[in-house]
């Protein structure tokens, strides 16, 4: 992708759920409509405290390349509310 482009080293806002958290582990799941769960890592998360998470609340998030090479969730936060 050219500098000129606009798009050079950012990403795309995608929304989702927090389907699954692993407690004991740090990481849990991000559903999005249409598309396969998503990993993330509780060092991925910003401007919050995993323990503070609940299956079911909004997240915004990016996708990145994980570890193993899979697509991950990364820069979780909480969704921002219209209005807000």
């Amino acid at each position: 992708m050219s500098p000129a482009s606009g798009f050079r080293g950012r990403y795309i806002m995608l929304k989702g759920t927090i389907k699954r958290l692993i407690a004991d582990r740090g990481y849990g799941f991000i559903m999005r409509a249409g598309e396969k769960d998503l990993f993330f890592h509780r060092s991925q998360l910003q401007g919050m405290d995993y323990n503070s998470l609940r299956e079911g609340q909004q997240v915004d998030f990016e996708v990145g390349q994980g570890r193993n090479g899979r697509p991950q969730a990364i820069r979780v936060r909480l969704a921002q509310l219209k209005g807000e």
